[in-house]
C-alpha cells in the first residue's frame, strides 16, 4: 500500500487515509462507546470504501490515519469545511481503545502544526457534542473558545495566534 505521510513526531504519523483503511475506520466509527459522539455511520464496509474513493479526489479536505511509527493505526482525524483557504474545520477524531495515552495530545499539536504552518490556516471551527465533556475540556485547555451551544453541539473557535500562545507546552509533540 502507496500511503503518504504528512506530517510526523517521534512517535506518530499522520498519513493520507487510503481505500485499504476502510475496514478500520467502520470499526472506530460503529464502536458504541466512541459512536455516541459522531455522526451515524452505516456499519458498511463497501460504503466506507466509496466514501473514501470520493474524498480521494477532493483538493480541500485532508483524511487521515493517526499511525505509530511501527505502522500501526491508532486512529482517525480530518480536516475539512475550509473556508476562504483561511479557516478550516477538524473533526473525525478518535482514538482506539488501547493506544499510547499521548495519541490524542500528539495528534491534536500534528493536525495544528501541518494546518497552521504547512497549510498556512490561521483559525479552525470545531463543534463537540455538549455531552462529551473530556473532548470539550481538551479543546478548552488549549484555548479553544466556546462562542455558541445548541441543545447537541458546542461550537468553538481557535486561532494560530493563540496556539502560538500555548506551542511550546507542548515541543515534545512538534515535529523535529
Amino acid at each position: 500500500m502507496q500511503t503518504n505521510k504528512f506530517i510526523e513526531n517521534k512517535n506518530i504519523i499522520l498519513r493520507d487515509v487510503e481505500v485499504e483503511d476502510a475496514e478500520f475506520i467502520l470499526s472506530l466509527r460503529c464502536d458504541s462507546n466512541k459512536a455516541k459522539f459522531l455522526h451515524q455511520t452505516e456499519n458498511d464496509l463497501e460504503l466506507q470504501r466509496q466514501y473514501i474513493r470520493k474524498y480521494k479526489q477532493k483538493n480541500n479536505e485532508w483524511y487521515f490515519i493517526i499511525e505509530s511509527k511501527q505502522a500501526e493505526p491508532l486512529g482517525t482525524v480530518r480536516i475539512y469545511d475550509v473556508i476562504n483557504n483561511d479557516d478550516f474545520c477538524w473533526g473525525s477524531w478518535i482514538i482506539k481503545n488501547g493506544a499510547p495515552i499521548t495519541t490524542g495530545i500528539a495528534s491534536a499539536v500534528l493536525l495544528y502544526e501541518f494546518a497552521f504552518y504547512k497549510l498556512n490556516f490561521t483559525k479552525v471551527h470545531f463543534d463537540v457534542r455538549k455531552e462529551n465533556r473530556s473532548v470539550r475540556s481538551f479543546h478548552e485547555r488549549f484555548g479553544a473558545e466556546c462562542v455558541m451551544e445548541n441543545e447537541l453541539d458546542s461550537f468553538y473557535v481557535y486561532s494560530k495566534e493563540k496556539y502560538e500562545k500555548i506551542r511550546n507546552k507542548y515541543i515534545k509533540y512538534i515535529p523535529e
